[in-house]
């Protein structure tokens, strides 16, 4: 059997009624005629939406296939142990040129009974922002199910959410139970757990073209909600140039961002996971055993478990990647 190496797929695209055209402008990302590029799926194996391998040998083959042949070399042994032929993670690009509806998602234990399948914790990363972007993360005062009823029936369910201005940078981590919002201007990177349960709170009382409002899931969500408070909700951290940071890190991902001008070599003997690349900023060359591959702004590459060590080598002045993987 031929050795695996750094693998790239195909970017599923998604039109949504809120989406632009940041995926071409600032990703380089080709998307054919679609009038409105919401979303980029870059790595899935969600039902219906499977990613489709591009580069080397494999190419053609999809996401479930290779994890078939490959099993706990592609994606780690205890992960295949755990998740078999399922890919656990779901990697997008999310371009909002208007707000998103106001949602939250189900944990593992009602999403189980609910709907037969893994709940949606996940983070943003915030590639772009336009001034005046907002994020909203939780809410911006405690509130209990009784109050949070009553501003719903009056219409005024935003007055209780927390928003952030949005900066290239920002982090933010949004555990199941969480009621949150991309604003509009934000270009985010978007990594989750695999599964592709919403609950809609609010839509802005927006119509399609049809004259008719998106389904909101009221009494669905209300079961689904965390009610708890914080006073701060966006990750704090400081990057450091030729080193990975850990930014978030929960039992479903870690994410660190790596900053970096010179090669660097990655050991991930220990880890015992697939490892995920989101470009950032720049391009950069990956040199294993098995070759070498150039990975582009805007890229998304999976490094296999087998891949145990390999060096990361700058193709501009600098690099800025999240690093991706399971503990």
């Amino acid at each position: 059997m031929n050795s695996l190496y750094p693998i790239k797929f195909k970017p599923i695209f998604h039109e949504k009624i809120w989406g632009g055209n940041r995926m071409r402008t600032i990703l380089n990302k080709d998307y054919g005629d679609l009038p409105n590029c919401g979303e980029s799926w870059e790595i899935s194996g969600v039902e219906g939406n499977i990613s489709v391998v591009s580069n080397g040998f494999l190419a053609g083959n999809d996401l479930n296939e290779i994890i078939e042949i490959y099993m706990g070399d592609l994606v780690g042994d205890k992960i295949y142990e755990k998740f078999g032929q399922e890919f656990p993670l779901l990697i997008k690009f999310i371009d909002a040129q208007d707000d998103l509806s106001i949602q939250v998602h189900p944990d593992d234990k009602l999403s189980k009974e609910r709907h037969n399948a893994y709940g949606k914790t996940e983070m943003w990363y915030v590639a772009g922002a336009e001034d005046g972007a907002l994020i909203n993360s939780g809410f911006n005062q405690p509130v209990d199910r009784e109050q949070y009823l009553k501003a719903f029936n009056a219409g005024k369910i935003t007055d209780l959410l927390h928003y952030d201005e949005a900066e290239v940078g920002d982090v933010f981590f949004i555990p199941a139970g969480r009621v949150h919002a991309i604003g509009k201007g934000c270009l985010v990177a978007e990594i989750q757990q695999t599964s592709d349960v919403t609950y809609r709170i609010f839509d802005y009382n927006r119509k399609d073209d049809k004259g008719n409002e998106r389904e909101l899931h009221t009494e669905l969500a209300l079961d689904a909600i965390d009610f708890s408070y914080s006073s701060e909700y966006k990750a704090k951290y400081q990057t450091e140039l030729n080193q990975a940071v850990e930014i978030v890190s929960c039992p479903y991902f870690t994410t660190n961002i790596v900053e970096f001008d010179r090669e660097l070599e990655k050991d991930y003997n220990d880890i015992d996971s697939f490892v995920i690349y989101m470009t950032m900023e720049g391009s950069f060359e990956i040199v294993s055993e098995s070759g070498s591959e150039t990975v582009e702004m805007g890229e998304t590459v999976l490094i296999p478990a087998s891949l145990e060590g390999i060096q990361l080598k700058p193709k501009s002045g600098k690099v800025k990647l999240l690093e991706v993987y399971i503990k």
